[in-house]
């Protein structure tokens, strides 16, 4: 489990880089969204990756890799969202930002640390269309709970959605990155 503490860590310092970069593009402008477009920003980059995967080519040049990336800061950018709500003004330093952006990460890798645990690393034979079903199935989900305004009976909420959606996505990111698996 030391390769994927590591390997989670290297893959997560890419996502804050391409996070930082696009905060000084653009700032913190998607602080506007509410929680719901956030994941339909997600859902649009799944299906992405799912056509791409199914037709075997693509048009437009921004690849699979980048798209995993997506998915990952734009949980985390949801899971803000949660947290505070949405904002019409920049209400959060870069700093503030970084930080949450970062716990929330933090917060999902704990929970993978937990459950790669209990299931024994099994996500390694897995193939990353695999995780890019799951990852559609979690936005699926977590489409229901908003439409039921957030209540659930006997699931868990949205919060954890967004956390599995941004370990399916470091997995996927660790496939590509460190080719354990030519597997798609």
């Amino acid at each position: 489990m030391d390769k994927t503490n590591q390997q989670y860590d290297q893959i997560t310092a890419i996502c804050r880089d391409i996070f930082e970069k696009k905060m000084k593009d653009y700032g913190i402008a998607w602080r506007i969204l509410r929680p719901r477009s956030v994941t339909d920003q997600i859902y649009i980059k799944a299906q992405r990756i799912r056509s791409i995967e199914d037709k075997g080519k693509q048009q437009v040049d921004d690849d699979i890799r980048s798209e995993f990336i997506g998915i990952i800061n734009y949980c985390s950018m949801a899971l803000i969202q949660l947290e505070l709500g949405p904002s019409e003004t920049e209400d959060l330093t870069p700093e503030e930002t970084i930080s949450k952006f970062m716990a929330n990460l933090k917060m999902a890798k704990d929970l993978m640390m937990r459950k790669n645990h209990d299931y024994g690393e099994a996500w390694r034979n897995m193939r990353i269309s695999s995780y890019t079903d799951l990852i559609l199935m979690k936005l699926k989900r977590t489409k229901q709970i908003e439409d039921n305004a957030g209540k659930t009976l006997v699931s868990e909420g949205i919060e954890a959605n967004y956390l599995d959606m941004i370990n399916y996505a470091v997995f996927a990111m660790i496939k590509i990155e460190f080719e354990e698996s030519t597997i798609r």
